[in-house]
């Protein structure tokens, strides 16, 4: 059972990549993550009334899973959805999923950290093999040819100013290495593991699905509107803000929930890193998809591929071990 909804979860989160790339081309970031989390709330709060209402309008109440649930809003529905939206505008659907599910890599050491889990050789070289494949995702070679080519410019300057330009074309070469998008995007993978963690203490406590993804949301809203100044102007730009994106972004709000509560309900049945390693198995989805919906937009090539590979790779290594 746990494994079917995890299934089901992965096919809403891949498919919300695709829409998600499609409707960031046609509306504003910001606009687009409020109009997708009011709709978390809204298909959430109302499946959670449906629910309710079925149970006879009673529920036991456990403060603890109210409390976890509150704070898996904080990590996920906020931070974690926010730069997972800006690094699919930035990365492309197919590059920004492939760093998303590393979010179970930074589960294991999370854990490790704070709950002094003990990691093995298998899973010490598992995290490598993570690593290596997300360098090759973010690898650009054009660009690290022309940092060597500023490097060899900066050669042929006056003595005077060599370790300058030294510096400058260490930078460039550096900065050529990685495409824009990637911290964000390990951030929020950082974000998504500290929200698969809270749901899962949250679930254990209180078997409450709907109900977590529905206080999750409502969290992440509240957060949203209060920390965002451009929440103020959000009625103004959604009156001016193009109709098909607001479509689109309404369409991923729903299913983005319905994902979440699937992902939860799974960790009452497997383990949370299982649960997790098969929601964010994304990239095997999602790059066929990308290819052939967006016509290969963003350059999906044998190194996307492979790197992709090597992720699922290594956190399949971790998590099975």
């Amino acid at each position: 059972m746990g494994e079917l909804l995890a299934i089901g979860a992965l096919l809403l989160f891949s498919l919300n990549v695709i829409i998600t790339k499609v409707a960031s081309g046609r509306l504003d970031l910001n606009t687009g993550f409020l109009i997708s989390i009011s709709m978390n709330v809204l298909f959430a709060g109302l499946i959670f009334l449906g629910q309710w209402m079925y149970n006879g309008y009673s529920m036991e109440f456990h403060g603890w899973g109210f409390f976890m649930f509150m704070l898996s809003g904080l990590f996920a529905s906020y931070l974690g959805r926010y730069l997972y939206f800006d690094s699919i505008a930035k990365l492309g659907p197919a590059k920004a999923s492939t760093f998303m599910i590393s979010n179970p890599l930074f589960t294991v050491i999370i854990s490790w950290l704070f709950l002094h889990e003990q990691l093995h050789a298998l899973e010490l070289a598992a995290m490598f093999v993570v690593m290596l494949g997300l360098f090759i995702v973010s690898f650009k070679p054009t660009q690290a040819g022309r940092a060597v080519k500023a490097t060899a410019a900066g050669s042929d300057s006056t003595s005077g100013n060599s370790n300058q330009h030294a510096g400058q074309s260490a930078k460039k070469r550096w900065s050529g290495l990685i495409q824009p998008g990637v911290w964000l995007a390990l951030m929020g993978s950082i974000s998504y593991a500290l929200g698969n963690i809270t749901r899962g203490t949250a679930i254990h406590d209180w078997n409450e699905p709907v109900l977590g993804g529905f206080v999750g949301a409502l969290t992440g809203l509240l957060l949203q509107v209060l920390l965002n100044k451009t929440t103020r102007t959000f009625l103004s730009d959604l009156r001016a803000a193009d109709r098909k994106g607001v479509w689109l972004y309404a369409i991923s709000g729903i299913l983005t929930i319905t994902a979440q509560i699937g992902h939860m309900a799974a960790m009452h049945y497997i383990p949370i890193s299982v649960a997790t390693l098969i929601t964010n198995s994304q990239p095997l989805l999602v790059i066929p998809l990308s290819y052939f919906l967006l016509k290969n937009q963003e350059g999906i090539n044998l190194c996307t591929i492979v790197g992709s590979l090597l992720v699922l790779l290594g956190i399949s290594a971790i998590i099975l071990n």
